[in-house]
């Protein structure tokens, strides 16, 4: 089966990257990662989330970022609103799309967010609501869709019925999230497979950690599942809190790197984006864990 020829990578390393890593890095450090990626090229960022600053410390200045980053003509500055109070704030900071996160366990629902998955799609439905009414376009995102830290393995009809229930509620796009970098290629088929007989697979994304180094196995056979949008972080930023010491995030220059192979279409700068990842790494005191960024330390990017 064909690739689709025209790839969007959604860039979550100022949001899902930045609010994983143990440093803390400067609102306006912040601002200049996401202008340096709009730069690149790349055209769906997330600027941050809208949460309480008692759970998400990493995340209390978005506001700020909103303000002050250089917006560019056709990018999507996507923020994290889990209720209302955070939506009202996001629409008061500016944002152009935001998002929506269920889990596919009960036992991840109630660790993460302290509820049923249910109660977290009945506290999203206002927020879709709203979000239509005003013309926002929404994400949804599912966590856990190829295994739990805390019930193992994860039956793929239930990520299916958590999918269409967003998709129901006004989701635009359901990116699918191997949290803990568990998955396969194999795994991934049966996951997709599922899932695309409730939600059409041009309106999924996929979200792959890389903790068992599997995760650009893994963007591949989606891709040879029609999958055509792609979510990583540049710099692979972002630990896995469910395994010390592992890799979160894909890194988002070794998946570019994968797609120019392939021959499919981003409109993104390798080279720029390679120049990204080294100033956000930079900034936390440490080196990209891109592979790419590596091989092409010291040398220009092709």
């Amino acid at each position: 089966m064909g690739y689709a020829k025209k790839i969007k990578m959604v860039e979550v390393g100022p949001r899902d990257g930045l609010q994983n890593e143990p440093g803390t890095v400067t609102t306006a450090a912040k601002i200049e990662l996401i202008d340096r990626l709009g730069a690149a090229g790349v055209t769906a960022i997330e600027v941050g989330s809208f949460v309480s600053p008692k759970r998400v410390p990493q995340m209390a200045d978005t506001s700020e970022v909103v303000a002050g980053i250089s917006r560019l003509d056709g990018v999507r500055y996507a923020a994290l609103t889990p209720n209302m109070q955070g939506f009202e704030a996001a629409m008061t900071a500016g944002v152009n799309e935001v998002a929506v996160f269920a889990a596919a366990t009960e036992a991840f629902s109630q660790k993460n967010i302290n509820c049923s998955i249910r109660e977290s799609l009945d506290r999203f439905r206002p927020v879709c609501e709203a979000a239509q009414a005003a013309k926002i376009p929404v994400r949804g995102y599912i966590s856990c869709v190829l295994g739990c830290p805390y019930e193992g393995g994860v039956d793929p009809k239930a990520v299916g019925g958590v999918a269409g229930t967003l998709m129901d509620m006004g989701c635009y796009e359901i990116s699918l999230g191997d949290t803990i970098g568990v998955g396969t290629p194999a795994d991934v088929r049966a996951l997709i497979a599922a899932v695309a007989e409730v939600v059409a697979a041009e309106k999924l994304a996929v979200h792959f950690h890389d903790t068992y180094g599997q995760a650009l196995a893994n963007i591949l056979a989606a891709l040879e599942m029609e999958i055509s949008v792609v979510d990583s972080a540049v710099g692979g930023l972002g630990g896995c809190p469910y395994a010390e010491g592992a890799t979160g995030n894909v890194a988002s220059e070794d998946v570019l790197y994968m797609l120019n192979g392939l021959g499919l279409e981003t409109g993104i700068a390798l080279e720029d984006l390679v120049a990204a990842g080294r100033f956000i790494c930079g900034e936390l005191g440490r080196p990209p864990a891109s592979k790419v960024s590596m091989a092409l330390s010291g040398s220009s990017a092709p």
